[in-house]
């Protein structure tokens, strides 16, 4: 059962996270309520400065079309005219949140084609590294990616299929999927150099080179279920990265999977250690 917004707005405060839940709608969302200021706005521009000089040379092409499609360099999106935009291309759309959002909210914006962006943006004292999800991560890591249309299925689907994966036993296990591909999943195609994708690579500065360019980065071969299986670090650099050939193998694996065999096999098995698959 979802926690009510009166209930997940006082734990949120509990915990001190900095967005304003008091103010959530009954799907968690909120207006964007564009009202930056002129600090703000020179912190976007600074992040996107510096990302894009690594993005323009470690990104997936998909990714840097998407940013040239949407525009968001300039200064801080407006969601509305961005949705505009992006429903156009693959009938998805942005709705502002306070921050991270209960689970079966989330999904549901997935499945529907709605992207929850985080409305606030990290102080000039958090530009290297920030605990909660900000609209610079959101944004810059995950709307571009969302006009690629066999991702953008694959995104829907998701939201579609999580509940049931969580009502079998297998919540970390479709979490896992989620981790190393839309936040950490690099790509190859055929006869191409290695990139990235993900939303929490594409948003940070120090791991999005050691990702595709570190000679200790360790990168394994894309496989569902080993995705499905494998744990990862929430505050550190990753210790797998799964690479895909391209989205088409990502998007047909999940809609083939048998995920009640899947997760029948492996969710009272350990996770397996990422250095080791």
């Amino acid at each position: 059962m979802t926690m009510s917004v009166a209930d997940y707005a006082r734990e949120c405060a509990a915990q001190g996270l900095r967005g304003d839940y008091s103010v959530c709608r009954a799907d968690f969302t909120v207006a964007q309520g564009y009202d930056y200021s002129a600090d703000e706005q020179a912190v976007w521009r600074t992040l996107c400065d510096r990302q894009t000089k690594l993005t323009r040379q470690l990104a997936q092409h998909s990714y840097l079309d998407g940013v040239a499609a949407l525009g968001l360099l300039d200064r801080i999106p407006d969601f509305g005219a961005v949705s505009e935009k992006l429903r156009k291309l693959t009938g998805w759309e942005i709705v502002a949140v306070p921050g991270l959002i209960p689970a079966a909210p989330f999904f549901d914006h997935l499945a529907n084609r709605r992207f929850p962006v985080t409305n606030w943006l990290r102080t000039r004292d958090e530009l290297d590294y920030i605990v909660e999800p900000d609209m610079f991560h959101d944004f810059f890591g995950h709307v571009p990616i969302l006009t690629q249309p066999v991702f953008a299925d694959f995104m829907q689907m998701y939201g579609q299929k999580a509940e049931d994966v969580i009502a079998l036993g297998g919540d970390e296990m479709i979490t896992r999927l989620y981790w190393y591909t839309a936040e950490y999943g690099l790509m190859q195609e055929a006869g191409q150099p290695l990139k990235a994708f993900g939303a929490g690579l594409m948003s940070s500065f120090t791991e999005l080179q050691f990702a595709v360019e570190g000679k200790d980065a360790h990168h394994v071969p894309f496989d569902l279920e080993t995705v499905m299986r494998t744990g990862y670090e929430i505050d550190k650099f990753q210790r797998a990265y799964f690479v895909l050939p391209s989205f088409d193998v990502l998007r047909d694996a999940f809609q083939t999977a048998d995920m009640a065999g899947i997760v029948g096999r492996n969710k009272d098995k350990p996770a397996l250690d990422p250095a080791a698959v």
